[in-house]
């Protein structure tokens, strides 16, 4: 069995607002297997059947972290990759503090 890291790790959502970074095959095995079986859909076999082979070596750890994140987009936990961007605009302050 072989753990090795991700080349760029997966950030998937596991509650409200919160991440987790999968950044290893053992952290995608022991993501997989704490996720709660009424919420896991027909990817959800994938993604461990690429864990197990890449674990193995039958297949490249990038291959496992793709059947990963195919599973977390269809899950719908998937963490955005580009976090929405703050506008902050200055406001012309007229006498006594108050906006003009």
């Amino acid at each position: 069995m072989h753990d090795t890291t991700f080349f760029t790790p997966v950030a998937v959502t596991v509650g409200a607002g919160h991440k987790r970074m999968i950044a290893s095959l053992f952290d995608m095995h022991e993501f997989l297997t704490e996720f709660p079986p009424s919420r896991r859909r027909l990817s959800y076999g994938g993604a461990v059947k690429a864990c197990e082979a890449a674990r193995a070596g039958e297949i490249s750890p990038e291959a496992a972290r793709d059947a990963l994140i195919t599973f977390a987009v269809t899950a719908g936990i998937l963490w955005p990759s580009a976090q929405p961007a703050v506008s902050v605009k200055p406001v012309a302050r007229g006498q006594g503090g108050y906006a003009a």
